[in-house]
C-alpha cells in the first residue's frame, strides 16, 4: 500500500509540475519542453513503461494529423494575407463605427473558429486584428483583441473540427456530423450569442471611441484567393469525413498538404519558409500530455472518475450533466483544458457516460477555459501574440473579465444540453 501511495504521489507530482510548466513557461522555455520532460521523467523513473508511453503517443495520431493539416492551412492564410484582408474588409464595412467594427470582428472570429479551429483564431487572427486596430487608429484596441480570446473558445464546439480538444474528448467515439449538429447546435448558438452580448456590454465605454472611416483594402493576391478557396474545400472535406463517421485526422492532413502543394505550384517555388514558421512544437506538447495522462491512468484516477460519473448518472440523472460540465470547466482553468480533456475523455469512455453528460463535459472543456488565461492553449497562444506587439494583459484583469463573460455563456450552453436531452 505504501509503495502504491509513493508511486502515485510521484506520478501526480511530475504531472503537476509539468502542467504548471506548460501553463507558466518558466525560464521562457516552450510549453512542449515541460510536457516532454515530464513524460520522459515518468518513463526514466519507472513510473510508466516505455512501451506504454509509445502506446499513449500512438493514441494521439488522429490529433497530430488534424493539427498538422490545420496549421499548414492557417499559416498559408497568414502568409498570403487572407486573414489580413478579411479583417481590413470588416474595418472598411464598419464605416467609422467602433461598435459596428466590434460586431463584424466578432463575426469574422466566429467563422475562423468554426471552420479553422480555435487555435487558428488565437494565432492567426489576433495579429490581423492588431493590424486593423492600428489602421483605424483605435486608441483602445483591447475590445477587439478580447474577441479573439473569447470567441476562440465560445464557438469551438459548433463543429468537430472547431477545437482539437473535441478529438481528445471523444477519441475513437466521435459522433457523426449530423449527430454532432443535433447535440450542439443549440448550446453553441447560445454560447456565441451570450458571449457576444456580455462582452459587448463590458466594453461599451471603450466602444464609444472614434475610429478612422477611410480604410484602404489591401489587394488580395492570386495565391491569397486560392488559399481562401482551398480552405473552403478543406472544410468541405472535413465535414464530409465527419458525416461519414470517419476519423478527421488523416483527411485534414491530406487536405492541408494538398493545399500547401497547390500554392507552391501556383507560386512556382517551394514555400519552405512557410513550413518553418509553423508552431510544430504543439505536436510534442500534445504527445507529452498523452503520456502524462497514461501515467495518471495507472494511479487509478480514471477508474475513480468513471465510478463518480456512473454514480451521478444513476442517482441524479437530471443534474449529472450540468454538474459535470461546471466542474470540468473549473478544472480546465487549474490544469489547462488539454490534460483535463484527456482525463475526462478516458473517464467518459470507461463509464459509458450518457450522451447528455458527455456533451456537457465537452462544453465544459471547450468553453470553460474562457475563465482564465491558463484555461486553454488557444488563450496562451493569444497572450503570446499580444506580447509580440508589446501588449500585456495580467492574469487578474483577464480573470475578472472572464468570470463576467464566461459564467452566463456556460450556464445557457449547459441549459441547452439539458433541454436537448429532454426533447
Amino acid at each position: 500500500m505504501n509503495a502504491w501511495l509513493s508511486s502515485s504521489f510521484w506520478v501526480w507530482g511530475i504531472a503537476a509540475v509539468s502542467t504548471l510548466g506548460v501553463i507558466s513557461r518558466p525560464f521562457n522555455l516552450p510549453e512542449a519542453v515541460w510536457a516532454v520532460v515530464g513524460a520522459l521523467a515518468l518513463c526514466t523513473l519507472g513510473m510508466l513503461s516505455w512501451s506504454d508511453a509509445l502506446v499513449a503517443i500512438g493514441k494521439g495520431l488522429d490529433v497530430y494529423l488534424f493539427l498538422a493539416g490545420m496549421m499548414m492551412a492557417s499559416e498559408l492564410a497568414r502568409k498570403e494575407g487572407l486573414f489580413d484582408y478579411l479583417a481590413a474588409l470588416a474595418a472598411q464595412r464598419a464605416a467609422g463605427s467602433a461598435k459596428r467594427l466590434f460586431f463584424l470582428m466578432y463575426c469574422v472570429g466566429t467563422v475562423v473558429t468554426v471552420f479553422m479551429s480555435n487555435d487558428a483564431t488565437a494565432v492567426v487572427l489576433t495579429p490581423a486584428v492588431l493590424a486593423v486596430a492600428h489602421v483605424v487608429k483605435a486608441e483602445k484596441p483591447l475590445p477587439y483583441l478580447y474577441i479573439c480570446a473569447f470567441i476562440a473558445n465560445a464557438a469551438s464546439f459548433v463543429l468537430p473540427i472547431s477545437n482539437p480538444a473535441n478529438l481528445v474528448i471523444f477519441q475513437d467515439r466521435m459522433p457523426t456530423l449530423l449527430s454532432w449538429v443535433a447535440r450542439f447546435a443549440v448550446p453553441s448558438t447560445l454560447s456565441i450569442v451570450a458571449t457576444y452580448l456580455v462582452l459587448r456590454f463590458t466594453q461599451r465605454h471603450a466602444l464609444t471611441q472614434k475610429i478612422e472611416s477611410e480604410i484602404d483594402l489591401p489587394k488580395l493576391s492570386t495565391a491569397g484567393k486560392a488559399t481562401g478557396y482551398g480552405i473552403v474545400l478543406m472544410a468541405v472535406v472535413m465535414l464530409a469525413a465527419s458525416a461519414l463517421d470517419a476519423a478527421l485526422g488523416l483527411p485534414t492532413f491530406c487536405a492541408g498538404l494538398a493545399l500547401f502543394a497547390a500554392i507552391c505550384v501556383l507560386k512556382r517555388r517551394f514555400l519552405g519558409a512557410h513550413l518553418t514558421e509553423i508552431s510544430w512544437a504543439v505536436l510534442p506538447l500534445v504527445a507529452g500530455l498523452f503520456v502524462l495522462v497514461a501515467g495518471l491512468q495507472h494511479t487509478g484516477v480514471i477508474g475513480q472518475l468513471a465510478d463518480v460519473v456512473k454514480s451521478a448518472s444513476t442517482r441524479i440523472p437530471a443534474h449529472a450533466g450540468w454538474i459535470s460540465g461546471a466542474l470540468i470547466a473549473v478544472v480546465c482553468n487549474l490544469i489547462n483544458n488539454l490534460p483535463a480533456g484527456l482525463i475526462a475523455g478516458s473517464a467518459l469512455a470507461a463509464a459509458h457516460a450518457p450522451t447528455s453528460v458527455a456533451s456537457a463535459v465537452l462544453i465544459g472543456v471547450d468553453l470553460g477555459p474562457n475563465l482564465s488565461v491558463t484555461g486553454s492553449l488557444a488563450t496562451i497562444l493569444w497572450l503570446t501574440a499580444l506580447r509580440r506587439d508589446g501588449i500585456e494583459i495580467t492574469a487578474w484583469s483577464f480573470l475578472k473579465l472572464g468570470i463576467v463573460v464566461t459564467l452566463p455563456a456556460l450556464a445557457v450552453a449547459l441549459m441547452g444540453v439539458t433541454i436537448g436531452a429532454h426533447m
